[in-house]
């Protein structure tokens, strides 16, 4: 994929991104563009799709504090890509929630290491929430969370336990989650919007940017082979499906929507990651395993590929298109 934006294009910028930004006031739109030189102060926050984790997004960022924070990770790309324009501090976590960004204190567990073992250097403290990282001169927010307060991880791990035992034939994941899935969504939905609340009252001038999920699954989920450890494993093609259309795209559509109601700008990964998924050639999004020798995971999440993905069209947002 082609770089999104040159030095020379980000340098050019900086006037339209301190616009696009702030508020002005009366002083402030008397003053001339070039007098501003502080760096836009922005909070990046989210969970492990905002904070990278898996390996093939790089190494972790220092100092690691068990959120997995990767080099490769779309704020640490949108960070490199804008240099001095920003001061970026990213918080973004694995395994955080709404609630971890809102109001609690998340216990990380650090990059899992295979087989199923646990990072070397756990436990780790419990980090603050999210919002503790804002305040008054926050010119920037965004945020990328929702689907750990779907529970999206246990059910995937149940639709690949339940595929195996009904070799790949129905959709014993759909059979099993669909009816509460409306409560499930209605729950995250006033849940993210008393995120957005909080997040506004502790920086009252930051523009809050929320970014959604990418496709993880193709529009024809036949394109999945049932028991490939680098795509869904024995996900059934049936769950596969249903999983699309019942579990991803409300999430996106509960986080737009949220979004709309609180002013916010909602990036939609969607359009820009179709043809990238788990089972595509092309994939931005690995599967349960990123490769199998060596050993590695992926456990449903973008590599660098699909963070790149995400970068361009977040940084887009950033700079006010």
């Amino acid at each position: 994929m082609p770089r999104f934006l040159s030095r020379l294009a980000v340098t050019g910028t900086a006037a339209v991104l301190a616009a696009t930004l702030t508020t002005p006031t009366t002083v402030q739109a008397a003053a001339k563009p070039a007098e501003r030189t502080r760096a836009l102060s922005w909070v990046a926050m989210g969970d492990s799709f905002s904070a990278g984790v898996i390996e093939a997004t790089g190494a972790e960022t220092e100092p690691r504090d068990g959120c997995a924070r990767t080099v490769e990770s779309y704020p640490e790309i949108i960070r490199r890509d804008l240099g001095a324009l920003t001061d970026l501090r990213n918080v973004s976590c694995s395994g955080a929630t709404t609630e971890d960004v809102r109001a609690a204190k998340l216990s990380p567990l650090g990059r899992p290491l295979p087989p199923l073992g646990t990072d070397p250097n756990a436990p780790y403290p419990p980090v603050p929430p999210q919002v503790d990282s804002a305040g008054p001169d926050t010119d920037l927010i965004t945020v990328g969370i929702g689907g750990n307060d779907l529970g999206f991880a246990g059910i995937l791990k149940d639709c690949v336990e339940l595929g195996a035992t009904h070799l790949g034939q129905g959709t014993p994941c759909k059979d099993r989650y669909d009816a509460g899935l409306p409560e499930r969504l209605a729950g995250l939905s006033a849940a993210y919007g008393t995120m957005l609340t909080a997040l506004h009252a502790k920086a009252p001038s930051a523009k809050v940017i929320t970014v959604g999920y990418p496709h993880l699954v193709p529009e024809d989920a036949g394109l999945c082979t049932y028991g490939d450890l680098l795509q869904f494993a024995t996900f059934s093609t049936g769950d596969l499906a249903w999983a699309r259309t019942a579990i991803l795209e409300p999430l996106n559509a509960v986080i737009a929507r949220s979004s709309a109601d609180h002013g916010d700008t909602f990036v939609d990964l969607y359009p820009a990651s179709a043809g990238h998924s788990v089972c595509d050639a092309d994939r931005w999004v690995d599967g349960v395993l990123s490769t199998i020798l060596p050993l590695k995971y992926g456990l449903v999440h973008p590599n660098a590929r699909g963070q790149a993905g995400a970068a361009a069209v977040v940084e887009h947002a950033v700079l006010g298109g």
